[in-house]
Formats: C-alpha cells, sequence, structure tokens
C-alpha cells in the first residue's frame, strides 16, 4: 500500500487465500484491505492517537438512508450526547478529491447534521466547520482536538 500523508501506524494485517485483510479496531473484525480501507484506517487511528477521540465515540461504515436511497457513511464521530459531530469521508489514494466529494459528504450532512466534516484521500485533506448562521461551510486547517470539543 501507498504510504499517505498520516501517522504511520503498525497494522494487523494477514492473508486469507488471495485476499488481504486488515483488523479494525472500531469494528473488531479483519475487513477486506482495500486502498480506501487503508486511508479510512489510518484515519481512525489519526483520530484516537493524535487527535484523542474515544473509540466508543467512533462508528466505521454505517448504512444512512437519503431519500429513500441506502448509502454508508466512511468515520462518524459523535460527541458525549450522541450527536453526529464530525462525518469524514475517506477516497482511495489514486482518486482525486473533487467537488463531487463535496456535494457527497454535505447531502450525508444535510440528515446527519455533523458541525465538522472532513474529506481525504490519505494524500489531502479538506476539513469544513458548518456556519448555520450563514449556512455555509467555512474551510479549517485542522481538525478540533477532542479535549476542545468535549
Amino acid at each position: 500500500m501507498v504510504l499517505l500523508n498520516l501517522p504511520q501506524v503498525k497494522f494487523r494485517i494477514k492473508s486469507n487465500k488471495n485476499t488481504q485483510l486488515i483488523f479494525d479496531i472500531i469494528r473488531k473484525k479483519y475487513v477486506i484491505l482495500t486502498p480506501e480501507e487503508w486511508v479510512r484506517q489510518h484515519v481512525v487511528h489519526y483520530l484516537i492517537t493524535i487527535k484523542g477521540y474515544p473509540k466508543s465515540l467512533i462508528a466505521v461504515e454505517k448504512q444512512l438512508t437519503i431519500n429513500t436511497l441506502i448509502k454508508r457513511f466512511d468515520i462518524l464521530v459523535f460527541n458525549t450526547k450522541g450527536l453526529p459531530q464530525i462525518i469524514i469521508e475517506c477516497k482511495s489514494p489514486s482518486i482525486k478529491i473533487t467537488q463531487k466529494a463535496f456535494d457527497q459528504i454535505a447531502r450525508y450532512n444535510l440528515k446527519l447534521n455533523a458541525e465538522y466534516l472532513m474529506i481525504t484521500n490519505g494524500l489531502q485533506h479538506y476539513y469544513c466547520k458548518l456556519d448555520i448562521t450563514n449556512e455555509r461551510y467555512v474551510f479549517l486547517k485542522k481538525l478540533p482536538d477532542y479535549s476542545i470539543l468535549k
């Protein structure tokens, strides 16, 4: 797998027949190691080890219904009240981040109402905060640490 612009992690990886699997510490199981999963797992560890978010407040690849369509978000971080706080959309490192990715996460946020958004392909990261008053997103240099938000 490609080296990402995220802190390096020693993952538990194993092979099953011709497929590589990586252990997901949130879902507590091995999942197929795709390029997108490689990014997702790095982001999960970044949230926990660098940003200080508790594992118990992080959900990975859960179903979401938007206008009768079933979608899946990559990562959702909840606040201590159980409300969505950060939605994270992960793309493969080979996928360029375009307006389409921003549109996708914005559609998810119409349902979830998270305060922060992150879009990443593991090489480039974009962070936004919802400005409710002016009904727009403000770009940030980084996500806030958990200690600031709790």
